[in-house]
Order: C-alpha cells, then structure tokens, then sequence
C-alpha cells in the first residue's frame, strides 16, 4: 500500500476547488437537529451545494430551533440566489474554533438575505464540503524530492483548508503528483505541507488551478491549522468592516 493509497477523488467536484475528504476528523454521531450553543449570532458561515460548489459566504442574523438567516458580510455585494427548496452544505467554526457542518433546505434567498430550514448536522466523515478559507497570497511548490526546499515554483493560493488546498500556477502538474507546499499566512510561521494533487483544470490562458489534498495531519496539526484559520478569518472580518467605514467617510 502506498504512502497516499488512501486518496480518492469524486468526479462531481468543483472543477476548480478541491473537494477533500475530512477522515482525520471525530467520527462520532451528531444530533439530528442543530444543537443551540454552537451556532451562535455572528458567526461566519459558508454555503455550498450538495456536490460541493461555493455559493456564498455570509454571517448568522438571525437563530432559531429549526431555521438560520444569513445576512452580507461587510463589504461584499450581493448573495447567489438559490431556489426554494433546495438542499444545502453548510460549515463554519464555532466558538470553541471547532469546525461545524450542517444541511439545510432554502426557505427564502434574496440577494441580501438567505434564510434556511430543516437544519441537520452532519458529521465529518460524512460531509465532503469542509470549510475552505479562500485566501489570496503567495504560495510555493516543490518537486517530492526536493525536501531541502531549494528549487521553489511561486504561485498563488486560492483558499486553504485543513484537509488541503487550492492554487493557482503557471506550471504544468499531472493528477496523482505528490508535491511539497509551503505557504505563509500573514504573520503565523511558515507551513510545509506533503500533498497529491487531485484536480487540474486551466483557470485562464497559461494559468492553472490544482487542487491539493494534504497526507493526513494530526489531531495536533489539524487543532493548529484550525486557529490559524478562525483567526484569519475574524482578521478579514475586521478589515472590510474598516474599509466599509472608511468609505462611508
């Protein structure tokens, strides 16, 4: 058995963002129904389709037993509208940073306004659509080999999460190649990463977007990842709130 024998790919990814599968995660069973005390007014929330394609990201307005409304983040536009009925993934972090995934059904959308119902919680193992933290910076690949990191490909990220990566890059990849990450998020250490990459698709003329499935982390490195994650997170939230009132002077 090799070293990444228990990758798989699902032929109805997004063709641009991975689509991982969360093994590393608890593998107990989850209530049926939203539990209160985990989700909470505030919270940032991200919506997928059932196959795993972002829709949108948005923040807890409003908290019921059985129903949950979405409102904008500051700063962004305007929401995809989806039709009533449809069924929905959901995840995000609670307050104690660990990751919730949820289904849901579309009880009203708007471009403002998403309003779900029949919330279930789903557990790990179960849910493909993880949380992916889309995030912009510079980004390194490495040959397998080259474990002394001496011959680097810059490219780009495109969102991160604890079970891999998407990036964006001018060189050309294969599917199943095993390749070394390295990437820094703003002010936290630099992260090393030993990845297969699942997914390859031209994004643009001469740009290509792989996603990236990282060998399973430890409880210790996905806890870490988690935090760095969260508290990213809560850092975008506080930048476009000061860019939205910047404009407003």
């Amino acid at each position: 058995m090799g070293i990444f024998s228990f990758f798989s790919r699902d032929e109805e990814e997004d063709e641009e963002l991975l689509d991982e599968e969360q093994t590393t995660q608890r593998t107990s069973v989850q209530p049926e129904s939203a539990p209160t005390g985990e989700l909470f007014t505030g919270m940032h929330i991200e919506v997928m389709t059932k196959d795993g394609d972002p829709l949108l990201t948005g923040r807890i307005a409003e908290l019921t037993d059985d129903t949950l409304t979405l409102n904008r983040l500051p700063g962004e536009l305007s929401f995809k509208v989806s039709p009533i009925g449809a069924a929905l993934s959901l995840s995000g972090y609670d307050k104690k940073l660990i990751p919730i995934c949820l289904s849901a059904i579309v009880q009203e959308s708007s471009r403002t306004v998403l309003k779900l119902k029949n919330l279930k919680m789903e557990s790990h193992v179960e849910n493909r659509g993880a949380f992916r933290l889309p995030f912009t910076t510079p980004v390194s690949l490495y040959r397998r080999d080259d474990d002394r990191f001496k011959n680097p490909e810059n490219c780009q990220l495109v969102n991160i999460s604890t079970g891999g990566c998407c990036v964006q890059s001018e060189y050309i990849h294969m599917e199943d190649e095993v390749v070394r990450i390295r990437v820094k998020l703003e002010e936290y250490a630099p992260l090393n990463f030993l990845g297969q990459i699942v997914r390859c698709v031209e994004h643009a003329p001469g740009q290509f977007r792989y996603g990236i499935l990282f060998a399973q982390l430890t409880e210790q490195e996905i806890t870490s990842l988690n935090k760095t994650l969260y508290n990213l997170q809560m850092g975008i939230k506080e930048t476009r709130i000061r860019s939205s009132e910047d404009r407003a002077r």
